[in-house]
Protein backbone atom coordinates (compact mmCIF):
# COMPACT_ATOMS: atom_id res chain seq x y z
CA UNK A 1 0.00 0.00 0.00
CA UNK A 2 2.91 2.35 0.77
CA UNK A 3 4.60 1.53 -2.54
CA UNK A 4 1.34 2.30 -4.36
CA UNK A 5 0.97 5.70 -2.69
CA UNK A 6 -2.12 4.79 -0.64
CA UNK A 7 -0.74 6.47 2.50
CA UNK A 8 0.31 9.62 0.67
CA UNK A 9 3.40 10.87 2.51
CA UNK A 10 4.26 8.81 5.57
CA UNK A 11 4.40 10.89 8.74
CA UNK A 12 4.79 8.47 11.64
CA UNK A 13 5.33 4.79 12.38
CA UNK A 14 5.25 2.60 15.47
CA UNK A 15 6.62 -0.87 16.16
CA UNK A 16 7.28 -2.99 19.20
CA UNK A 17 8.23 -6.25 20.81
CA UNK A 18 5.69 -6.55 23.62
CA UNK A 19 5.66 -10.18 24.70
CA UNK A 20 5.16 -11.43 28.25
CA UNK A 21 7.97 -14.01 28.55
CA UNK A 22 7.31 -14.93 32.18
CA UNK A 23 6.55 -18.56 31.33
CA UNK A 24 9.72 -19.04 29.26
CA UNK A 25 11.92 -17.24 31.79
CA UNK A 26 10.69 -18.93 34.95
CA UNK A 27 9.06 -22.25 34.08
CA UNK A 28 12.00 -24.43 33.11
CA UNK A 29 11.32 -28.12 32.35
CA UNK A 30 13.12 -30.45 34.77
CA UNK A 31 15.19 -32.02 31.99
CA UNK A 32 16.66 -28.60 31.08
CA UNK A 33 17.43 -27.14 34.49
CA UNK A 34 20.91 -28.58 34.81
CA UNK A 35 21.78 -28.02 31.15
CA UNK A 36 20.80 -24.69 29.66
CA UNK A 37 17.64 -23.51 31.33
CA UNK A 38 14.67 -22.15 29.42
CA UNK A 39 17.14 -20.28 27.18
CA UNK A 40 20.71 -21.40 26.53
CA UNK A 41 22.77 -20.55 29.62
CA UNK A 42 19.84 -18.40 30.81
CA UNK A 43 21.03 -15.71 28.39
CA UNK A 44 17.72 -13.89 28.32
CA UNK A 45 17.75 -13.09 32.03
CA UNK A 46 21.36 -11.93 31.80
CA UNK A 47 20.52 -9.69 28.82
CA UNK A 48 17.67 -8.10 30.75
CA UNK A 49 20.15 -6.62 33.18
CA UNK A 50 20.95 -4.06 30.47
CA UNK A 51 19.07 -0.75 30.63
CA UNK A 52 18.25 -0.62 26.96
CA UNK A 53 16.05 -1.99 24.21
CA UNK A 54 17.72 -5.36 23.70
CA UNK A 55 15.48 -6.23 20.74
CA UNK A 56 14.60 -3.14 18.66
CA UNK A 57 14.76 -4.78 15.24
CA UNK A 58 11.50 -6.77 15.51
CA UNK A 59 9.37 -3.64 15.50
CA UNK A 60 11.73 -1.22 13.76
CA UNK A 61 12.54 -3.22 10.62
CA UNK A 62 9.11 -3.10 8.97
CA UNK A 63 8.74 0.61 9.74
CA UNK A 64 12.15 1.38 8.23
CA UNK A 65 11.33 -0.51 5.05
CA UNK A 66 7.99 1.30 4.72
CA UNK A 67 9.75 4.66 5.21
CA UNK A 68 12.63 3.75 2.87
CA UNK A 69 15.23 4.26 5.60
CA UNK A 70 18.72 4.08 4.02
CA UNK A 71 16.94 4.44 0.64
CA UNK A 72 15.76 8.03 0.40
CA UNK A 73 15.57 8.83 4.11
CA UNK A 74 17.65 8.01 7.17
CA UNK A 75 17.24 7.92 10.94
CA UNK A 76 18.69 11.15 12.32
CA UNK A 77 18.60 10.96 16.14
CA UNK A 78 16.75 9.32 19.02
CA UNK A 79 15.72 9.84 22.60
CA UNK A 80 15.02 6.88 24.89
CA UNK A 81 13.32 6.36 28.24
CA UNK A 82 12.77 3.34 30.49
CA UNK A 83 10.36 2.65 33.33
CA UNK A 84 11.44 1.17 36.65
CA UNK A 85 11.40 -2.60 37.12
CA UNK A 86 8.10 -3.50 38.77
CA UNK A 87 8.14 -7.27 38.18
CA UNK A 88 11.43 -8.99 37.25
CA UNK A 89 13.28 -8.65 40.55
CA UNK A 90 10.19 -9.79 42.46
CA UNK A 91 9.69 -12.81 40.19
CA UNK A 92 13.37 -13.78 40.49
CA UNK A 93 13.21 -13.59 44.29
CA UNK A 94 10.03 -15.68 44.32
CA UNK A 95 11.45 -18.35 42.00
CA UNK A 96 14.77 -18.51 43.88
CA UNK A 97 12.87 -19.69 46.98
CA UNK A 98 11.50 -22.60 44.95
CA UNK A 99 14.41 -23.35 42.64
CA UNK A 100 18.17 -22.77 43.31
CA UNK A 101 18.75 -22.23 39.58
CA UNK A 102 17.51 -18.66 40.04
CA UNK A 103 19.64 -17.80 43.08
CA UNK A 104 22.40 -16.42 40.83
CA UNK A 105 20.02 -13.64 39.71
CA UNK A 106 18.80 -12.51 43.14
CA UNK A 107 19.69 -8.86 43.74
CA UNK A 108 20.54 -8.26 40.09
CA UNK A 109 19.58 -4.74 38.97
CA UNK A 110 17.15 -5.63 36.20
CA UNK A 111 15.95 -3.51 33.30
CA UNK A 112 12.62 -1.74 33.59
CA UNK A 113 9.42 -3.20 32.25
CA UNK A 114 8.88 -0.77 29.39
CA UNK A 115 11.42 1.11 27.32
CA UNK A 116 10.58 3.52 24.53
CA UNK A 117 12.65 5.01 21.71
CA UNK A 118 11.50 8.07 19.79
CA UNK A 119 13.33 8.52 16.50
CA UNK A 120 13.28 11.45 14.07
CA UNK A 121 14.31 10.94 10.47
CA UNK A 122 16.12 13.31 8.14
CA UNK A 123 12.82 14.06 6.36
CA UNK A 124 11.11 14.91 9.64
CA UNK A 125 9.17 11.70 10.12
CA UNK A 126 8.88 10.16 13.57
CA UNK A 127 9.12 6.56 14.77
CA UNK A 128 8.23 5.10 18.16
CA UNK A 129 9.65 1.74 19.23
CA UNK A 130 8.66 -0.11 22.43
CA UNK A 131 10.01 -3.17 24.22
CA UNK A 132 8.43 -4.98 27.19
CA UNK A 133 8.86 -8.66 28.06
CA UNK A 134 7.86 -8.60 31.74
CA UNK A 135 4.42 -6.98 32.02
CA UNK A 136 1.19 -9.03 32.06
CA UNK A 137 -0.25 -7.73 28.81
CA UNK A 138 -1.19 -9.15 25.39
CA UNK A 139 1.40 -9.76 22.71
CA UNK A 140 1.82 -6.89 20.26
CA UNK A 141 4.14 -5.64 17.55
CA UNK A 142 1.88 -2.56 17.09
CA UNK A 143 2.95 -2.14 13.45
CA UNK A 144 1.36 1.24 12.83
CA UNK A 145 1.73 3.55 9.86
CA UNK A 146 0.25 7.03 9.66
CA UNK A 147 0.35 9.10 6.49
CA UNK A 148 -1.20 12.18 4.96
CA UNK A 149 -3.93 10.07 3.30
CA UNK A 150 -4.24 6.82 5.26
CA UNK A 151 -3.74 5.20 8.67
CA UNK A 152 -3.26 1.50 9.43
CA UNK A 153 -2.50 -0.58 12.51
CA UNK A 154 -2.14 -4.34 12.86
CA UNK A 155 -1.97 -4.94 16.63
CA UNK A 156 -3.84 -5.61 18.83
CA UNK A 157 -6.62 -5.21 16.24
CA UNK A 158 -6.16 -4.78 12.51
CA UNK A 159 -7.82 -1.74 11.00
CA UNK A 160 -7.40 0.92 8.34
CA UNK A 161 -8.81 4.44 8.12
CA UNK A 162 -8.80 7.17 5.48
CA UNK A 163 -10.01 9.80 7.92
CA UNK A 164 -11.75 9.80 11.26
CA UNK A 165 -13.74 6.60 10.62
CA UNK A 166 -12.31 3.07 10.39
CA UNK A 167 -13.24 1.25 7.17
CA UNK A 168 -15.95 -1.39 7.50
CA UNK A 169 -15.49 -5.11 6.99
CA UNK A 170 -16.51 -5.00 3.33
CA UNK A 171 -14.02 -2.23 2.55
CA UNK A 172 -11.29 -4.07 4.45
CA UNK A 173 -11.82 -7.18 2.34
CA UNK A 174 -11.63 -5.08 -0.85
CA UNK A 175 -8.38 -3.48 0.32
CA UNK A 176 -6.87 -6.85 1.23
CA UNK A 177 -7.81 -8.29 -2.16
CA UNK A 178 -6.32 -5.32 -4.02
CA UNK A 179 -3.09 -4.92 -2.05
CA UNK A 180 -2.14 -8.42 -0.87
CA UNK A 181 1.55 -8.69 -1.86
CA UNK A 182 2.47 -10.93 -4.75
CA UNK A 183 4.72 -13.05 -2.53
CA UNK A 184 1.76 -13.85 -0.26
CA UNK A 185 -0.38 -14.81 -3.23
CA UNK A 186 2.42 -17.06 -4.47
CA UNK A 187 3.44 -18.94 -1.32
CA UNK A 188 1.02 -17.74 1.37
CA UNK A 189 -1.10 -20.90 1.38
CA UNK A 190 1.84 -23.27 1.80
CA UNK A 191 3.37 -20.90 4.37
CA UNK A 192 0.28 -21.25 6.55
CA UNK A 193 0.40 -25.01 6.11
CA UNK A 194 4.07 -25.24 7.11
CA UNK A 195 3.61 -22.77 9.97
CA UNK A 196 6.35 -21.04 11.94
CA UNK A 197 5.00 -17.83 13.46
CA UNK A 198 1.86 -18.17 11.37
CA UNK A 199 3.82 -18.81 8.18
CA UNK A 200 6.06 -15.75 8.38
CA UNK A 201 9.18 -17.87 8.88
CA UNK A 202 8.51 -19.82 5.69
CA UNK A 203 7.87 -16.69 3.61
CA UNK A 204 11.10 -15.06 4.79
CA UNK A 205 13.11 -18.24 4.15
CA UNK A 206 11.54 -18.69 0.71
CA UNK A 207 12.26 -15.07 -0.23
CA UNK A 208 15.89 -15.30 0.92
CA UNK A 209 16.49 -18.52 -1.03
CA UNK A 210 14.72 -17.18 -4.13
CA UNK A 211 16.86 -14.02 -4.12
CA UNK A 212 20.05 -16.06 -3.75
CA UNK A 213 19.08 -18.49 -6.51
CA UNK A 214 18.27 -15.66 -8.91
CA UNK A 215 21.15 -13.32 -8.08
CA UNK A 216 18.84 -10.65 -6.69
CA UNK A 217 19.69 -8.21 -3.89
CA UNK A 218 18.37 -9.07 -0.43
CA UNK A 219 15.43 -7.16 1.04
CA UNK A 220 17.79 -6.25 3.91
CA UNK A 221 21.53 -5.58 3.74
CA UNK A 222 24.38 -5.01 6.20
CA UNK A 223 23.63 -1.27 6.33
CA UNK A 224 20.08 -2.02 7.45
CA UNK A 225 21.41 -4.47 10.03
CA UNK A 226 23.80 -1.86 11.42
CA UNK A 227 21.21 0.94 11.49
CA UNK A 228 18.51 -1.15 13.16
CA UNK A 229 20.85 -2.85 15.64
CA UNK A 230 22.67 0.30 16.75
CA UNK A 231 19.45 1.37 18.48
CA UNK A 232 20.45 -0.94 21.36
CA UNK A 233 23.68 0.87 22.42
CA UNK A 234 22.34 4.30 21.47
CA UNK A 235 19.21 3.90 23.58
CA UNK A 236 21.39 2.60 26.42
CA UNK A 237 23.37 5.85 26.37
CA UNK A 238 20.25 7.99 26.13
CA UNK A 239 18.53 6.21 29.02
CA UNK A 240 21.67 6.51 31.16
CA UNK A 241 21.72 10.27 30.52
CA UNK A 242 18.12 11.25 31.29
CA UNK A 243 16.87 10.71 27.74
CA UNK A 244 19.55 12.82 26.11
CA UNK A 245 19.21 13.01 22.29
CA UNK A 246 21.74 10.75 20.55
CA UNK A 247 22.71 11.03 16.88
CA UNK A 248 22.24 7.87 14.79
CA UNK A 249 25.25 7.19 12.52
CA UNK A 250 24.87 7.14 8.75
CA UNK A 251 26.33 3.73 7.95
CA UNK A 252 25.73 4.29 4.21
CA UNK A 253 28.09 7.32 4.16
CA UNK A 254 25.58 9.37 2.22
CA UNK A 255 24.42 6.64 -0.16
CA UNK A 256 20.94 6.77 1.43
CA UNK A 257 20.28 9.82 -0.73
CA UNK A 258 20.49 7.82 -3.97
CA UNK A 259 19.81 4.20 -2.92
CA UNK A 260 16.60 2.85 -4.45
CA UNK A 261 13.72 1.49 -2.30
CA UNK A 262 13.42 -2.24 -1.77
CA UNK A 263 11.36 -3.81 -4.54
CA UNK A 264 9.05 -6.19 -2.72
CA UNK A 265 7.52 -7.49 -5.93
CA UNK A 266 8.41 -10.95 -7.23
CA UNK A 267 9.55 -10.03 -10.72
CA UNK A 268 12.95 -11.33 -11.84
CA UNK A 269 12.76 -14.10 -9.27
CA UNK A 270 9.84 -16.20 -8.12
CA UNK A 271 11.29 -19.36 -9.63
CA UNK A 272 11.86 -21.28 -6.38
CA UNK A 273 9.53 -24.24 -6.05
CA UNK A 274 8.50 -26.09 -2.91
CA UNK A 275 8.18 -29.76 -2.02
CA UNK A 276 6.95 -31.39 1.14
CA UNK A 277 9.24 -33.53 3.30
CA UNK A 278 7.10 -36.53 2.45
CA UNK A 279 7.70 -35.97 -1.26
CA UNK A 280 11.46 -35.76 -0.73
CA UNK A 281 11.52 -38.89 1.40
CA UNK A 282 9.52 -40.79 -1.23
CA UNK A 283 12.06 -39.74 -3.87
CA UNK A 284 14.92 -41.01 -1.70
CA UNK A 285 16.54 -37.61 -1.06
CA UNK A 286 16.20 -37.90 2.72
CA UNK A 287 17.37 -41.49 3.11
CA UNK A 288 15.90 -43.27 6.08
CA UNK A 289 15.91 -40.28 8.42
Amino acid sequence: MVRNGVFGELIHGEGAYIHNLDYWLFNIPDDQKMVDGAYTKMWRIFENERKTNVYPTHGLGPICQAMNINRGDKMDYLVAMMSADFTLQKRIAEKAKEDPVFEQFVGMDMRGNMDIQLIRTNKGRTIMIQHDISSPRPYSRIHLLSGTECFAQKWPLQYIAFGHEIVDEEQMLEIEEKYTPEIVRKVGAIAKEVGGHGGMDFIMDWRLIDCLRNGLPMDMDVYDAAAWSCITPLSEWSIANKSKPIDIPDFTRGAWKTNQPVDTRVLAGGTTGTRSLNDRKTSGQLGDQ
